[in-house]
């Protein structure tokens, strides 16, 4: 190919590649439905402790998901109180979304390939490792779940574990022998547990150590050794907003970034004060990351102010100081700079 034609190819790719990228941004996106609507309608649970739960003391929604819809909030529209909590199940999430009565879900959920094929999700980036486990009870002597073969299995409606114990109990050929019973959600899962329905309780690991964290005898309950998925959980979004996925994808990893940087709560004031560029970028007091999100210069700083950190909302939720403690130094959950997976792309 001649210089002249290679230069004519080259110019007609990047006017294509620019037309692109302007005409999916030039569409209506639900970024500038919720800054003119002044309020964020996030989707969330309310029956798992540490995650999505509804305090009977409080009257509140509280929990790492529920912090993520106060982060997203703070992104977009500068205020993290600026949201609208709306209660999901594990079964009627997804068209929750797809119905448009939520503009926004984190709900403890798996990604899936059918979940971003067929379900039609458009997943954020992963913000909690995790996998499937056993919740019973110590007085039935359970130790393993190869125990549980002739028992007894309990889990939610609509969820990855349904379709995991389906996989586990054909392939362990207990199919015979073994029954699996569901429920809408984990308050009559744990409900049946507890009646003697279930010999155990199935879903992730981090929301069984909540429901034992919070039973009002812990010691009474065993989580079984074994973890038999991964199960890699995320918000999401319907998949025809390329501008709105993008503006909360980097909300999500923000949070890990600030925690990298050493950016908190309580020092993002004084660091947006720091001459070092990456900061000044990352914190919008230099350039356009802003601008280029559709959003305000200083967006990632009222997220920070609004929840913390990763780091500060992993300890406040499901840290050593609660019930749950879930353990995240030298987890996948942990930094990538301390061996976890937890690793956000460059802020440039």
């Amino acid at each position: 190919m001649n210089s002249r034609l290679l230069h004519t190819s080259i110019g007609g790719a990047l006017l294509l590649a620019g037309f692109i990228s302007t005409n999916v941004y030039a569409q209506d996106s639900k970024t500038d439905t919720v800054i003119k609507r002044g309020e964020l309608i996030c989707g969330t649970d309310n029956t798992k402790p540490g995650f999505g739960y509804l305090n009977p003391k409080t009257g509140k929604l509280e929990g790492f998901d529920v912090d993520y819809c106060h982060a997203m909030a703070a992104g977009i529209l500068g205020d993290g109180n600026k949201v609208k909590m709306i209660a999901l199940t594990d079964k009627n999430r997804f068209n929750a979304l797809q119905n448009g009565e939520v503009d926004v879900v984190f709900f403890h959920t798996t990604v899936t390939a059918t979940r971003a094929t067929a379900v039609g999700a458009d997943f954020l980036p992963v913000n909690f490792y995790d996998g499937t486990g056993v919740l019973v009870k110590k007085a039935d002597k359970i130790a393993h779940i190869a125990d549980l073969n002739g028992g007894t299995i309990c889990t939610t409606q609509g969820s990855t574990t349904e379709a995991v114990w389906a996989d586990y109990i054909k392939s362990h050929k207990w199919e015979k022998t073994t029954q699996v019973l569901t429920y809408q959600d984990l308050d009559k899962l744990f409900a049946a547990l507890n009646g003697g329905r279930c010999n155990a309780m199935t879903t992730d690991k981090s929301a069984l150590v909540g429901w034992k964290g919070n039973a009002p005898k812990p010691d009474d309950f065993d989580i079984l050794p074994e973890t038999i998925s991964k199960e890699p959980l995320a918000g999401f979004v319907r998949q025809d907003d390329q501008k709105w996925h993008t503006a909360l994808a980097w909300i999500v990893y923000a949070l890990v970034e600030a925690e990298e940087l050493g950016i908190t709560s309580k020092n993002v004031a004084e660091m947006a004060k720091d001459p070092n560029p990456d900061i000044q970028r990352f914190l919008g007091t230099e350039g356009d990351l802003g601008k280029d999100f559709g959003l305000a210069p200083d967006f990632i700083q009222k997220v920070i102010a609004a929840t913390g950190n990763y780091g500060e909302i992993y300890d406040r939720n499901v840290g050593p100081s609660t019930p749950y403690s879930i353990a995240r130094k030298g987890s996948l959950n942990d930094l990538w700079t301390r061996g976890g997976l937890m690793y956000s792309p460059p802020f440039r």
